[in-house]
């Protein structure tokens, strides 16, 4: 996670950084997209040890990104669950995995493809206009302060 060495920005992305700007957090939260919801699939699938693994799951829960909810009472045994604020990062990691199709993915193409589950076709993320609902490009794009710029709250 990003050390709180960023006080005086007031920058949505330094914010959800402070949440999910880890390697492993967005692996975990690939993985639970993906139906992942056991600490020991989780760990198994991504090769991270129980430590890093607890840290980084206690952390999304506090954060709102999962729910723990227990599946086994002897021992307690939890799952853990995207709640709608963790299923809105699908957005993000396929914008990345879309990028690393692009530019890292090479002759082989990519490992994994993202689908309409209504018709099958792919899907891509587009950004588009609220106002005249026109596609745009990321060099079409300029970003401004607002009035309300604040920190968040801890």
């Amino acid at each position: 996670m990003l050390r709180r060495t960023y006080d005086s920005q007031v920058c949505s992305v330094a914010w959800t950084l402070e949440v999910v700007g880890e390697r492993w957090t967005l692996l975990i939260v690939r993985d639970a997209l993906l139906g992942v919801s056991r600490f020991g699939t989780f760990r198994e699938r991504l090769g991270i040890t129980a430590s890093v693994l607890k840290s980084r799951l206690d952390r999304l829960v506090a954060a709102g990104v999962l729910d723990r909810s227990p599946y086994h009472n002897r021992p307690v045994r939890y799952e853990y669950l995207l709640t709608p604020k963790g299923r809105e990062l699908g957005l993000v990691v396929l914008a990345l995995m879309h990028w690393g199709d692009q530019h890292l993915a090479g002759d082989g193409g990519p490992p994994r493809t993202a689908r309409h589950d209504g018709c099958g076709g792919p899907v891509q993320g587009q950004l588009v206009c609220m106002t005249c609902a026109a596609q745009v490009s990321p060099d079409q794009v300029t970003t401004q302060l607002t009035e309300r710029a604040h920190q968040p709250q801890p």
